[in-house]
């Protein structure tokens, strides 16, 4: 047998890369991230490869087509998303937790637009890996909705469904329109507003509020 380092081995069906076969990948991931970001998805793979300083057939070996690359680069956008949305609902019990994770999905949607993404629709097709993820986020979501509504800072008549609903409709808004860090924030603070008790939404100093979020 060949050497270990020398070959990719495949291990539970999923393939296993050498160490600097991973180094390569994520290279190119984290700049083909910044690059399609900044410049549109329009940008040719040579000058991804060039600009991580590897040969494009390293890039087209990990990811055969660009949009291979592109699923890829969500993919990892929204597994950093999640993984921030699950530490913050294991580290706080504050009712701003549910509006800082909102803000966090709407603030990907203003990249999403630049980065031509997989359709995150409901209802869309979406590859494997990025269902798992959006499970992954349903469920923390479903989890700070209900920490909320035993604290009374949600309506008890609030069902999750209710929720993506008003998260797809903020995102595809920031998506179209670009928005701005504060008009992110007035328009999650005037949708969960519809989501207080009466008697809070009333209250001006209530959990919600713009100022008291930080990206």
């Amino acid at each position: 047998m060949d050497s270990v380092c020398q070959r990719i081995f495949v291990v539970t069906g999923e393939r296993v890369l050498r160490a600097d076969a991973r180094r390569n990948r994520a290279r190119v991931l984290e700049v083909a991230e910044s690059v399609f970001a900044a410049q549109g998805v329009e940008v040719p793979v040579e000058e991804v490869a060039r600009a991580a300083g590897v040969g494009v057939g390293t890039v087209y070996r990990h990811f055969p087509t660009k949009k291979d690359l592109v699923e890829a680069i969500v993919a990892e956008r929204m597994r950093r998303l999640v993984d921030r949305a699950r530490t913050l609902a294991a580290h706080t019990d504050s009712p701003e937790a549910l509006f800082q994770v909102v803000d966090w999905i709407v603030a990907e949607a203003t990249v999403k637009k630049h980065l031509q993404a997989t359709d995150t629709a409901p209802g869309a097709d979406k590859p494997a890996a990025l269902e798992a993820l959006a499970a992954d986020l349903r469920a923390v979501l479903s989890q700070l909705l209900a920490a909320d509504q035993a604290g009374g800072t949600v309506r008890a008549d609030i069902e999750l469904p209710d929720l993506l609903m008003a998260l797809y409709g903020l995102s595809a808004a920031a998506e179209h329109y670009g928005w701005d860090t504060a008009r992110r924030h007035r328009a999650i603070t005037t949708v969960f507003e519809g989501l207080r008790p009466r008697e809070r939404s009333q209250n001006s100093g209530q959990p919600g509020s713009s100022a008291c979020i930080e990206r």
